[in-house]
């Protein structure tokens, strides 16, 4: 059983990332679809459907593609959880920094939903700092 799905969702692309894998399936969640969405605008995944696993339509999956440059290299190069189920982590608009230069992303839970943190400070939104991407 995870615990942190979050963390267990961005290990995974990391992993797929890191080993030159074209797709991972990870487990289904409104809230990771959300972030699979938000990853996809980023272009860190090129796309994103979810999948049902029985017949019942219950149980369902996200097989998620990543994306690659022109090279054959991932565009996802590392990520860092920041909040954890056992330690949330919130910082106000302003606070929201840039990440690497501001070729990576900082992805925040906000009352707007899943937002950047480009997407924080041009709205004046505040949340949970979940991860860091790159």
């Amino acid at each position: 059983m995870v615990t942190d799905r979050v963390g267990d969702f961005i290990i995974r692309l990391q992993n797929a990332a890191m080993a030159g894998k074209a797709d991972v399936v990870a487990p289904h969640s409104s809230h990771l679809a959300a972030i699979a969405a938000k990853l996809k605008d980023l272009g860190f995944i090129a796309s994103v459907e979810t999948r049902v696993r029985d017949e019942a339509g219950v149980k369902k999956d996200l097989a998620i593609q990543l994306a690659y440059d022109d090279r054959g290299q991932a565009r996802l190069r590392g990520v860092k959880r920041i909040s954890s189920p056992g330690r949330r982590l919130y910082s106000s608009s302003t606070e929201a920094h840039t990440v690497k230069g501001g070729t990576g992303a900082r992805i925040i839970s906000s009352p707007q939903g899943i937002v950047t943190d480009r997407e924080a400070r041009k709205n004046h939104v505040g949340g949970e700092n979940m991860f860091e991407i790159w």
